[in-house]
């Protein structure tokens, strides 16, 4: 019970317990506010990071910084080469480890590359790019022998040097379309990889996409992000946000790598982006990049004329309209790069209704004026016709530094395509100075008077009406210590065959060079093998009464005072062989015969010596013939001889073990003959080794194409013969050789080609991808068949000259084995006597090798023309290779080479050469010694019915001059007109005189005018650092 208290007093206070302050309460108060004002600090500090990228540049310079590496001596285990990218590939850095692989195994040793740092390796093996200044425009040069240029590939073809040479609304309009605040001068350390408010834009676009798949989201990349994806990225677009990712990092890191200031740099995006955007590819010119090229590929526009344009105050009449055209095609093509292959192609309707919004936009925004704007709207896009005006890449490299070219095609299995865009300087061994020289003086020879005051008109040279249709090829080689380096290697055809190298020509009595070498060859070995012997056991050596050669070595070394092997060749060279032309001679399966040049030399019994000074023929002929009879008589129980005595017991088991083992090696040479050849070249190649004849062609014909019609028979013939032969002929020659008429070894017979031959070339044409096991298991019975029917005929006469022929085919076998260890250049030789005047066939540039190793003394050097390659300079993939100093192959014995030399010698002395005799004086009056054999071709087909027609006459002097430089010269008519002209060897004689004081400054043994010795026998550079 409560008290009773006033009515007026107040009620006494109650303690309220529950509204007594708290100290949780207080402190989840203070964390809010704390995390209110941390939150507005942390927003106001991104905003002004997003604004500024000052905390950005401060990190990532210094990370950037620690970027580093360093070129230095040797291979280096520290690298790494891109794995992708479009601009890495088409630089050739993605290849650089296959390159380097290439080039060590053929020759070359890695003498520079760089290092990358261990921050450098860490950043790139987390998949980044590595930041460094790349290159907007790059492309293969090539340097002479001393460092001066002789070529130059720039891709992309047109672009802009300097930033300031933008027109302003040029880069106005770029920047509006894809990265409005990146020249913001007020933000200095901006990181252009990021635009936040863009890049926010795109990620909601791309959660709206998660729900519309139709919806048009915007891209969030920015021109740094846009450069490093197109130049970097696998296929050069974003796959997936990983990408997207490193695009941006990579990005950023290359914007710090000078330092914390960007608006440089951000300067040199727009530049290298208006120089390098992908605009896709077009017929005849290939893949598209720049501004530049852009305007002319697609639209025909001059790239200098347009930036005039834009950079000129708006005019009026035709110079406005030519302003808005201009503005259109430049604008067309920043939006084309979204998607060039479609906006350019297909979508062109598209990207005009584009361009057309952005015109307007531009208005709109004050970049351009309403004048312009309506000037730029007025007429709509004319692209070129890609058709009737194709976008042909101008290249006019001259015809030796397009040999280098190849050349370095084929060391780094490229196209010539991607070879000019690789990132690479290539050294050469060519002297540009003397190069341009001789080409010049070549050049002049078209000119009438000037080729009558150097000598050139005259009988069997050249007359005024004609100078036009001749052409000349030149080759200079020197010879050095580590190999034979061309100095010179020149024409005068504007045409991409090089006649020097890829052709094949008859070059007539220079032939007689490569016989003699052989003959000279032959002696040596004899020499070798019968030196040792005194007289009585020389004359218990067995001889065939066919193999002469062997008889008179025997001879001379059981009468000779002197019995070295020098003596021995010189008393070779002066034995004497008659130059009459009244004998016929069995050769390739019928009976021939041959002329001399010269009427007056047929009643001479000349020495080799004196055949060769006077380049007379049938000296060569029969001493062709005693080489190949020596060939097939040299082995103890060679074919030829066992097969004298028709009673001999051991024919059965010879042929069984010839038709399988001997047969075999055929075969295993064949295959080499045809490996790696298309079915084209192997078709091309049976086919130029046979004399041409319709009977011949049928025979091979229907063998390769059993199924084939009459009229295919016709068209193949008048491909081969110059017409197709008349109906009766055309029936006739079809039903004859039918693939039921003969068996393999008669059809051999009628072709004149080996039977084994012919069945591999019809194999390989059937089974294109088989083995050479596979290709002797399938041919075992074919070896036997081959060889059994020698001995089916019963008339001896004909079983003869069946064997003989066969023997032939071997014989000249084993002699292109010994030519081609000199250089010959082809896979086989014409079975026949005419060999030895120049049937088969040779390349001016075989024939410099030969005198090569003639002038060595015997020794085969490698024949070089590249000395130094080096890749992707001034990067982080540079790497350098040069030439290593090989040591020479014997493949002559050096008593034979000073032979040879002595011969060659007197041609220059007193033979078809002499008009050079004295012509090559050195500045201190003594003479070079010259040496040399000269040779004219009369390359004819025979067609039925009428005289041969001349497809192209060739005179050549293959030379030496001094002790170190030998070489080619080649006046050549290609074409039916050929057949009017006359001239002989005396004609590249008399050019050499009249080339003399050209050449003889270069001829100095240490003159002003030398190259810089081979590259690795110079100190290493001094390592260069990337900062």
């Amino acid at each position: 019970m409560t008290p009773d208290l006033p009515p007026s007093a107040p009620e006494p206070a109650v303690p309220s317990v529950g509204r007594r302050p708290r100290p949780w309460r207080v402190l989840g108060v203070a964390i809010c506010v704390a995390l209110l004002v941390a939150s507005v600090a942390g927003g106001l500090l991104l905003w002004h990071e997003a604004g500024t990228s000052r905390l950005q540049a401060r990190a990532l310079a210094r990370y950037a910084a620690r970027l580093d590496y360093a070129l230095l001596a040797g291979p280096s285990a520290a690298i790494r080469f891109p794995a992708h990218g479009p601009f890495d590939q088409r630089l050739g850095y993605t290849e650089l480890a296959r390159f380097s692989e290439r080039l060590q195994a053929r020759g070359f040793a890695l003498v520079e590359q760089v290092r990358f740092d261990d921050a450098l390796l860490a950043h790139v093996e987390r998949g980044l790019f590595p930041p460094y200044a790349e290159k907007t425009r790059a492309g293969l040069d090539v340097f002479d022998c001393r460092g001066e240029p002789l070529y130059g590939f720039r891709y992309p073809w047109r672009g802009y040097e300097r930033f300031e040479d933008v027109p302003a609304i040029v880069a106005q309009a770029l920047l509006f379309i894809e990265n409005r605040d990146l020249l913001d001068e007020s933000r200095p350390t901006l990181n252009p990889a990021v635009d936040w408010a863009r890049f926010a834009r795109a990620a909601l676009g791309q959660l709206g996409r998660m729900v519309d798949a139709d919806l048009d989201a915007p891209g969030g990349s920015t021109l740094a992000t846009q450069i490093e994806k197109y130049r970097h990225s696998p296929g050069g677009i974003t796959q997936d946000a990983r990408e997207k990712l490193r695009q941006m990092v990579s990005a950023s890191v290359r914007a710090y790598r000078e330092g914390e200031q960007t608006l440089p740099l951000r300067r040199r995006l727009v530049l290298d982006y208006l120089n390098t955007v992908p605009l896709s590819a077009a017929p005849g010119h290939g893949e598209v990049n720049g501004l530049g090229d852009g305007l002319w590929v697609w639209f025909g526009a001059d790239f200098a004329r347009v930036n005039a344009l834009l950079a000129a105050p708006v005019g009026e009449g035709e110079e406005r309209i030519a302003q808005g055209r201009a503005l259109r095609q430049v604008v067309a093509l920043m939006i084309a790069h979204r998607r060039p292959s479609w906006y350019l192609a297909g979508g062109r309707e598209e990207l005009a209704r584009t361009t057309d919004a952005y015109l307007r936009l531009f208005a709109e925004a004050g970049l351009i004026g309403a004048v312009l704007r309506d000037a730029a709207l007025a007429r709509p896009l004319a692209f070129r016709d890609l058709v009737a005006d194709p976008a042909w890449v101008p290249a006019t490299p001259g015809k030796g530094t397009t040999a280098v070219r190849t050349r370095l095609a084929g060391l780094l299995d490229t196209a010539l395509y991607s070879l000019d865009r690789l990132d690479a300087e290539l050294g050469t061994t060519l002297h540009g100075g003397l190069q341009q020289a001789v080409g010049d003086y070549l050049g002049q020879l078209s000119d009438p008077a000037f080729a009558r005051s150097q000598g050139l008109i005259g009988e069997r040279m050249l007359q005024p009406a004609t100078l036009g249709a001749v052409r000349y090829s030149f080759t200079l080689v020197e010879r050095t210590a580590g190999g034979n380096r061309v100095r010179v290697q020149t024409d005068t055809t504007d045409q991409p065959l090089d006649i020097n190298e890829g052709s094949k020509l008859e070059l007539g009595s220079t032939a007689k060079l490569r016989v003699l070498a052989t003959y000279l060859e032959l002696v040596a070995e004899l020499h070798g093998r019968l030196a040792a012997l005194d007289p009585p056991a020389l004359r218990r050596v067995e001889v065939d009464a066919q193999d002469r050669l062997t008889r008179w070595a025997i001879d001379h070394l059981a009468s000779a005072p002197d019995r070295s092997l020098p003596a021995m060749l010189e008393a070779a060279l002066e034995r004497r062989f008659s130059a009459s032309p009244g004998e016929g001679f069995f050769t390739g399966g019928g009976r021939h015969t041959f002329g001399n040049f010269n009427a007056s030399d047929n009643a001479r019994n000349p020495t080799l010596r004196e055949a060769l000074q006077a380049s007379i023929n049938l000296p060569f002929v029969r001493l062709m013939r005693e080489l190949v009879r020596h060939t097939m008589y040299q082995v103890p129980g060679s074919t030829a001889r066992l097969l004298e005595d028709n009673e001999d017991p051991r024919r059965v088991d010879y042929l069984v073990r010839f038709a399988d083992r001997e047969g075999q090696l055929f075969l295993r040479r064949f295959w080499r003959k045809y490996q790696d050849s298309t079915a084209e070249e192997i078709r091309s190649t049976l086919l130029d080794g046979l004399r041409p004849g319709a009977d011949r062609l049928a025979a091979v014909f229907r063998y390769l194409e059993p199924e084939a019609p009459p009229h295919a028979l016709a068209d193949f013939l008048a491909r081969r013969l110059g017409e197709p032969p008349a109906a009766a002929r055309l029936a006739q020659l079809y039903a004859r050789n039918a693939p039921e008429a003969f068996d393999l070894p008669d059809r051999g017979y009628v072709a004149r080609v080996h039977p084994l031959e012919l069945w591999l070339v019809a194999f390989r044409l059937q089974h294109p991808e088989a083995t050479l096991a596979e290709a002797v298991a399938a041919s075992a019975d074919e070896r036997q068949q081959v060889y059994r029917w020698l001995f089916r005929t019963r008339a001896k006469g004909a079983q003869d000259s069946r064997i003989f022929t066969l023997l032939e085919v071997e014989a000249f076998l084993e002699i292109h084995r010994r030519w081609a260890r000199l250089g010959y250049p082809f896979g086989h030789l014409v079975p026949s006597l005419a060999t030895a005047l120049g049937s088969s066939g040779d390349r001016p540039a075989a024939l410099a090798e030969l005198m090569g190793i003639i002038v060595n003394d015997g020794q085969r050097l490698p024949v070089q023309r590249i000395d130094t390659l080096r890749f992707a300079r001034a990067t982080p993939y540079e790497s350098a290779f040069a030439i290593r100093p090989v040591e020479g192959d014997p493949v002559m014995a050096p008593e034979v080479a000073r032979a040879l030399r002595g011969a060659l010698s007197d041609v220059v002395e007193g033979g078809t050469a002499r008009r050079l005799a004295g012509a090559f004086k050195l500045a201190d009056g003594s003479e070079l010694a010259l040496g040399g054999k000269t040779g004219t071709g009369d390359n004819r087909i025979v067609v039925r019915g009428r005289a041969g027609l001349a497809l192209n006459r060739t005179a050549t002097f293959v030379f030496y001059l001094g002790p170190r430089h030998f070489g080619t010269l080649t006046a050549y008519v290609i074409g039916p007109e050929a057949a009017s002209y006359r001239f002989t060897s005396g004609l590249p004689v008399q050019i050499l005189k009249s080339m003399g004081p050209l050449l003889i400054p270069h001829l100095e043994p240490a003159g002003a005018h030398a190259c810089l010795p081979p590259p690795l026998s110079e100190a290493a550079p001094q390592p260069v650092t990337a900062g």
